[in-house]
């Protein structure tokens, strides 16, 4: 058998009776292998490198630019086999109030990944609503994708409604769309907080009035997705959030009932993608989905909410001015 080409990075080693039997697999950077299965981001699966947490075939990979084929190859992080997504799958979900976005809660409280039971794939939401949010969220197991739509560098906006206590000044709306200073963390659960003395500046975010009233409706884009930072952005300008509903993120638009969901169409999909810059998965990792068709997963047993919803062509919104 004729020795394979070296590579540029460090070949990883493969036991010897694997190498006449098995066929040849694409051979992938270990940070990218470790990012699509939805471990960390790339930047966050090179330290894991670097810290000598990463096996390939028994052995440690501390040196970046190593690579392994993800489908023959067993990588471990922290000792724990990793397994590639054979498929990727998409799902938008409109969540409902009370429900959290992560996998699992030390609290006890439901969590949105019981809307996604009956789905044998290890699936993960994408992004952050709070508890008393509602609204569009993004659910998958393509890792690279939800860590590229995260990542505050990649500008994907994402457009709410808000409603909040009292009637501000333009003066003060005018605040919101240049930016407002707001503290890190969550004061409320004491996750991340640092005090008043530390704090972030907003990037600018568009803002119009949606519905009139003693406690009026806001349509609001920004392009961050910092803890609770609609509700800080408002406080800033002394005004109690009441309600946030999520109605877009980059091309997609809410189209469904709470607690219902819905797989995403091919053109959905590709257009996650173009938004984000990233090149779609090869054959083995194809994104799936609807076709041309939304198609409905999961019916709701919760209330029906009275937030209003936008009036918009899903095909094509249009942005606020």
């Amino acid at each position: 058998m004729k020795r394979a080409k070296e590579m540029d990075t460090p070949a990883l080693a493969v036991p010897e009776d694997e190498k006449t039997e098995r066929p040849a697999g694409k051979v992938e950077r270990l940070q990218k292998i470790l990012a699509s299965a939805g471990i960390a981001s790339r930047r966050k699966a090179e330290e894991f490198i670097l810290q000598g947490r990463v096996q390939v075939n028994g052995k440690i990979v501390s040196e970046l630019g190593s690579k392994a084929d993800p489908i023959h190859d067993h990588i471990r992080v922290d000792g724990k086999l990793i397994h590639p997504a054979g498929e990727y799958r998409y799902y938008m979900l409109n969540k409902p109030k009370q429900y959290v976005t992560t996998v699992s809660d030390p609290q006890g409280r439901p969590t949105v990944m019981q809307f996604f039971s009956r789905i044998k794939l290890r699936m993960f939401p994408v992004g952050r609503l709070d508890y008393h949010s509602e609204g569009l969220l993004l659910v998958t197991n393509d890792g690279e994708l939800a860590n590229a739509l995260t990542r505050a560098a990649s500008h994907v906006p994402k457009t709410y409604l808000v409603k909040i206590g009292g009637i501000p000044s333009e003066e003060a709306l005018n605040a919101l769309r240049r930016g407002v200073s707001i503290p890190l963390g969550d004061p409320e659960s004491n996750t991340g907080y640092r005090g008043r003395e530390s704090r972030v500046r907003t990037a600018p975010a568009t803002v119009k009035l949606f519905r009139a009233g003693e406690n009026p409706w806001y349509e609001i884009t920004i392009t961050e997705g910092r803890n609770r930072q609609l509700r800080k952005m408002f406080e800033e300008i002394g005004h109690h959030v009441e309600k946030i509903r999520r109605v877009e993120y980059g091309p997609l638009v809410l189209d469904l009932p709470p607690g219902e969901s819905r797989e995403l169409t091919t053109q959905e999909v590709q257009a996650l993608y173009r938004a984000t810059k990233l090149t779609p998965p090869a054959k083995n990792g194809q994104p799936t989905g609807a076709n041309s068709k939304p198609r409905l997963q999961r019916r709701s047993q919760t209330s029906k909410t009275s937030t209003p919803t936008l009036k918009r062509s899903k095909h094509a919104p249009p942005r606020p001015q």
